[in-house]
């Protein structure tokens, strides 16, 4: 069994609380820690820190709906009100922010949907001039080889004329 210092297990502990709220499935892809020593960390340093439990954290539960909502109900406060906010439902502006992006992010995701046809076609369209393009190379290529040969065999039977006719000079 692998032993982990407690320097770097607090570390990764930080990425999966707020306001990183990094998932333990992508936490365990990206440092090959197995999910369930994951988990047991995140659960002995909640319940050490007398704060809830993974399945409690605030934001854990928020379905998508909840989380736009309120998205939209902090996009016009300043700094202290959002502050106030997050207190009074027990969030970080962290998450807000995040989940501010994601927000915008997923719209501006929508017209590639749309163009999804047009994508398949496009790529549809490269693979057939990339297959003609390398039709046309080897075409290219075997010209240029039957050029070489063609001046081969004309230098070959240019030769014997050639010497003959220097040979028959010298005798002469």
């Amino acid at each position: 069994m692998k032993q982990y210092s407690e320097e770097f297990k607090t570390n990764i502990i930080a990425k999966m609380l707020p306001p990183n709220n990094v998932s333990v499935p992508e936490l365990a892809r990206e440092t090959g820690i197995p999910k369930d020593t994951l988990y047991t960390w995140r659960i002995k340093h909640l319940k050490a820190n007398g704060q809830a439990t993974a399945q409690q954290v605030p934001s854990g539960g928020l379905r998508s709906e909840e989380k736009f909502a309120v998205v939209m109900e902090t996009a016009s406060l300043n700094e202290l009100e959002l502050s106030e906010y997050c207190r009074r439902k027990g969030l970080y502006p962290q998450q807000i922010s995040t989940w501010r992006e994601a927000c915008l992010q997923a719209n501006g995701a929508a017209p590639n949907k749309l163009n999804r046809g047009k994508l398949r076609q496009q790529t549809k369209d490269i693979k057939q001039l990339e297959a003609e393009l390398r039709r046309k190379e080897k075409a290219l290529a075997e010209a240029a080889a039957l050029l070489i040969l063609q001046k081969k065999v004309q230098a070959l039977w240019a030769e014997p004329e050639d010497g003959k006719s220097s040979s028959g000079s010298a005798e002469k």
